[in-house]
């Protein structure tokens, strides 16, 4: 994996990442295909939008469809008709999250599906298999994700097996196109995001990952010790922010030098009808939509910006028509793309601050 920096502008890091099977450019913005599909979109339409990478959840599909069958069909992307890069969440964050339906034990994890109850367990070797027969590009280590309101003692101690864990992790061998990334542990105390970093970062690792934020912390928590714990990563490997979606969060995060996010919001908010503009969050489904011809956003490349009102949008919602989700869908991760790629040119062009604060500015005005 190459990581090449073409520029910088104050913290934030314009680059490009190379793996064997393709490349991607940072800052990115990665869509969440949970269960190997964007919700409402082909991947067609991802390649419209210009996304070169995508994420999947290795818990989701160990579940269903399991590994085993997606190996046979030629792995997930082959799986899914996805043709350029992928990563894989480990699926920690979702089997620790199952407070009832698991046992953390220091040789790995003991849960019960979601789906039918039966009971699995699994090792940070079993979850590297896992994600090997995946054939992702990029595969996120097996980590333990303690809450934010989680005690000091119970954070020691997902610190202490994130690091044991992922030294096991580095240890399986991969696909030759794969690479790992680590993942920093620690919560909301920052002498043992510098422990669980300091740790990883003497693995040589591709890449490296900041967990356990956005997990019930404050917005200014969360971008205090993202920018704390980002400084402690190497600079010339790419860093990237596990969960973080709202787009301020992903300019204020960007600028303190992150340079991968991903989150479900922008496909969740969607799918009930809340979309993103320059001017902030527009409910479509509300009554001052009813008749309103304009389009979501005037200058928008999206399908359903240069077709369709945002009045018709409203009806399909309110009818119930699947057309209305896969159109809100279609415009908020166009407009996360478009975000994102604004956001390169303008640090490209050494005018980062100007953009942030128009940006900042524009967005919280509500039009």
């Amino acid at each position: 994996m190459e990581f090449r920096i073409e520029a910088t502008d104050g913290d934030l890091r314009v680059g490009e990442c190379a793996l064997p099977r393709g490349a991607y450019q940072t800052p990115v913005f990665m869509p969440v295909g949970t269960r190997a599909t964007v919700k409402a979109m082909g991947p067609e339409d991802l390649e419209y939008i210009g996304a070169n990478i995508i994420l999947s959840n290795a818990y989701h599909l160990y579940m269903r469809p399991g590994a085993d069958i997606i190996a046979q069909l030629g792995g997930v992307q082959k799986f899914m008709g996805w043709d350029r890069l992928l990563l894989t969440d480990s699926g920690g964050y979702q089997i620790f999250s199952l407070k009832d339906l698991r046992k953390i034990r220091d040789d790995g994890v003991e849960f019960k599906s979601i789906l039918d109850g039966s009971a699995h367990f699994m090792t940070p070797e079993d979850n590297m298999r896992l994600q090997r027969a995946l054939g992702s590009d990029i595969v996120m280590a097996f980590d333990v994700c303690p809450a934010a309101d989680a005690p000091y003692e119970e954070v020691v101690r997902a610190v202490d097996l994130t690091a044991a864990w992922i030294r096991r992790c580095a240890a399986v061998e991969l696909k030759p196109h794969q690479r790992l990334f680590g993942i920093v542990q620690g919560g909301m105390h920052k002498e043992l995001r510098r422990r669980s970093a300091e740790e990883l970062v003497a693995l040589d690792l591709p890449g490296y990952a900041i967990g356990g934020l956005s997990v019930g912390e404050t917005r200014e928590q969360m971008l205090e010790l993202a920018e704390y714990t980002a400084a402690l990563l190497p600079a010339d490997k790419p860093r990237y922010l596990m969960g973080v979606g709202m787009p301020l969060d992903i300019v204020r995060a960007a600028a303190v030098g992150i340079d991968m996010f991903d989150c479900v919001l922008p496909t969740r908010m969607a799918r009930n009808g809340t979309v993103f503009t320059p001017t902030g969050r527009l409910t479509i489904r509300a009554g001052a939509c009813k008749d309103d011809p304009r389009p979501i956003q005037d200058d928008c490349p999206c399908p359903a910006c240069r077709k369709f009102s945002r009045a018709y949008i409203r009806h399909l919602f309110n009818a119930g028509e699947i057309m209305g989700p896969r159109l809100a869908t279609f415009h908020n991760l166009t407009f996360y793309a478009t975000m994102m790629r604004h956001m390169r040119d303008a640090a490209l062009q050494g005018r980062f601050a100007q953009w942030k604060k128009d940006f900042e500015n524009l967005f919280l005005s509500g039009g």
